[in-house]
């Protein structure tokens, strides 16, 4: 895996308007986990700056603005009577929880992140984090994959986890390998057309 930047100290502020916005109950722990999909053990969560970049943004849009909103309302609602009919209060509640464990879950995802930009990579002819991939099936069939990390996974984009079973046996291959991997039906085996790193948003320019 290519080396990594740390990302900036940014999310301090955040960090501390989570814990002190709300007390986390000890039963959403679990919730927390099945929401993040697994790092490998002794691995980064690697991202590309784009990936980082729109993680960050969402963490920023909830703590600074859906969740205020959210809290503004439930509080009206509050004040209108019954708590236990008023549909406002318990719909609020409800959406304030999931704000909250979706905060939790950005703010672990990007502390852990290791930024890596592909194009700040020297060898440009080989398979590795953050390429693009063209790759023909036996069949003859084109397709193309890009590389990226575990919380960029886009199946409309064509962009695959770096520790998916397409991702690791195309790593550090180069154009002309035939390389071969286990697909749900067999395995098969692909030959590698074209490998690209058009740019750092967290895929190729035309995915």
């Amino acid at each position: 895996m290519a080396a990594g930047r740390k990302p900036a100290p940014m999310l301090r502020w955040m960090v501390g308007f989570v814990s002190k916005a709300f007390v986390k109950e000890s039963s959403e722990d679990d919730d927390d986990a099945l929401e993040a999909p697994p790092i490998p053990a002794g691995s980064k969560n690697y991202m590309t700056p784009g990936g980082y970049r729109r993680l960050r943004a969402e963490l920023g849009h909830l703590v600074t603005t859906a969740r205020p909103e959210v809290v503004r309302t439930v509080s009206w609602a509050a004040s209108n009577g019954d708590r236990s009919e008023n549909g406002d209060y318990i719909y609020g509640k409800k959406r304030l929880r999931e704000i909250d464990r979706r905060i939790r879950f950005l703010t672990k995802r990007l502390e852990l992140a290791e930024v890596v930009d592909p194009a700040r990579r020297g060898v440009v002819d080989q398979v590795f984090f953050g390429a693009t991939v063209a790759y023909a099936t036996t069949d003859g069939a084109r397709n193309e994959v890009t590389i990226v990390g575990i919380d960029e996974v886009d199946p409309k984009r064509r962009w695959v986890s770096w520790v998916s079973p397409i991702a690791r046996a195309i790593l550090k291959s180069r154009e002309g390998d035939s390389v071969q991997f286990q697909t749900p039906s067999g395995p098969e085996t692909i030959e590698i057309l074209e490998i690209r790193y058009d740019n750092s948003d967290g895929g190729s320019s035309g995915a």
